[in-house]
């Protein structure tokens, strides 16, 4: 039994096509459909240009000659086959399609197979890439014939579309010099090749979809598109690139950060109102130069992952603007995740709040907020500033801390914003 001829009929061979796929191109998938189902074989781009092909014999006709020769089929077959409704079916159908010899124009009996992308197996108008064309010799197809031309189609359709999706040598040099990959990149190469200025400095703004129906419909490459137009409009020599979820401009060469954020701000407005996009971006500038833009890239992916980043106007920040915050949330998410971090002296707060009714948790946090000043305190919490004090000093016998020294104040801060955050469950009752 062949290796095409043992896969499943119902067209399930991802992971069979997938590994035929690995070490093969377009004209070895031919000699060997060829070989296993009968016949020569050649395969055809959507508009009958002739990818690749099988060897010929003398059985070959003269639309398989002319084809080969010229690249594509003849018209007058080509007009044939549309009027058969040949090309329709292979549009519209998986099946492979039987077309029969036509004597006057003296071309014998094919088997065909349309290719389709491999991402659209279940849309209802699938991409098609191509055709399977296989020609009949002296001797009739082999029993299977069918069945090879079908796993053959999904082969081709992973060659073709790894063809068609793979990035150009200059797509995949900026992504490198995004950082992507995790390799070190040569700047000097990149800069020739892309023709950019090693020097700085320069501005990586970074962007992504905020959580809305319209984010989850729109393809990172759709939004990469839009921003790359954008971007390219502000400055003639941006480079953009789509890494995952998330699009990356490299403005090289800024003369004003204060124009570089004005723009960024009114891109995200005119995209919301416009296209129904929400979108949030973080700003690196300056940029010290070409070989610290993978750099500038992390740090921008650190302000878009956190969830505490500050954002003063709409939904675009900087990294000064940010700082604080996003590295209070890692501190956060590192104290978070360690049990052994948590202060078990919260629990005992905690638990005369809820036996007392009392408030001395929302007294403390606001006494901290006012940076120890009992009269601003007790103002927001509209108390007499004694009833502060004496909270306070009853917050201090509980925990067994000083507020007065500034280790305590600092754990205790730290403590407290840890339980504000909204994955960290309250310390439960104590025993």
């Amino acid at each position: 039994m062949s290796a095409l001829s043992s896969w499943p009929k119902d067209g399930n061979v991802a992971g069979e096509s997938e590994s035929a796929a690995a070490d093969m191109d377009l004209f070895g998938l031919a000699q060997m459909v060829a070989h296993n189902a009968g016949g020569m074989v050649s395969i055809e781009d959507p508009h009958s240009h002739v990818l690749a092909y099988s060897a010929s014999d003398q059985t070959a006709d003269q639309l398989r000659v002319l084809s080969i020769l010229g690249r594509e089929g003849p018209r007058d077959y080509l007009t044939v086959l549309r009027k058969w409704g040949v090309f329709d079916r292979l549009r519209n159908t998986d099946e492979v399609i039987d077309v029969p010899a036509h004597e006057e124009l003296n071309i014998k009996r094919r088997l065909v197979v349309g290719i389709r992308h491999p991402a659209d197996a279940t849309a209802r108008a699938p991409r098609v890439l191509g055709a399977i064309w296989l020609q009949q010799g002296d001797q009739p197809f082999k029993s299977d014939a069918a069945e090879i031309l079908r796993g053959a189609s999904a082969i081709a359709g992973r060659l073709i579309s790894r063809s068609l999706d793979a990035p150009s040598t200059e797509a995949l040099l900026i992504q490198r010099l995004f950082g992507a990959g995790g390799t070190a990149v040569e700047i000097e190469t990149v800069a020739t090749a892309l023709n950019l200025s090693q020097a700085g400095p320069a501005a990586v703004v970074a962007f992504a979809l905020t959580a809305t129906e319209e984010a989850t419909a729109t393809e990172p490459a759709a939004l990469g598109s839009i921003l790359r137009l954008r971007a390219s409009s502000f400055r003639v020599d941006s480079v953009t690139t789509t890494l995952g979820d998330r699009v990356y401009v490299l403005l090289p060469g800024y003369r004003s950060a204060h124009a570089v954020t004005s723009w960024t701000r009114q891109l995200v407005e005119q995209l919301e109102a416009t296209r129904s996009l929400a979108l949030r971006a973080a700003i690196a500038c300056p940029v010290a130069d070409l070989g610290a833009v993978g750099a500038a890239r992390a740090e921008v992916d650190r302000v878009l992952d956190s969830t505490v980043a500050t954002y003063p106007k709409g939904r675009v920040t900087t990294l000064s603007e940010s700082r604080t915050a996003v590295l209070l949330g890692e501190l956060l998410d590192l104290v978070g995740s360690r049990a052994e971090l948590h202060d078990p002296r919260l629990r005992a707060l905690f638990d005369y709040d809820r036996k007392h009714s009392a408030s001395l948790r929302d007294s403390v946090e606001t006494y901290l907020r006012e940076h120890g000043d009992v009269r601003n305190a007790a103002a927001a919490l509209q108390v007499h500033p004694n009833t502060l004090r004496y909270r306070i000093r009853r917050v201090e016998d509980i925990l067994g801390m000083d507020l007065g020294d500034h280790a305590d104040r600092l754990l205790l801060e730290i403590q407290l914003a840890l339980q504000r955050r909204p994955h960290t469950r309250p310390p439960g009752p104590s025993a």
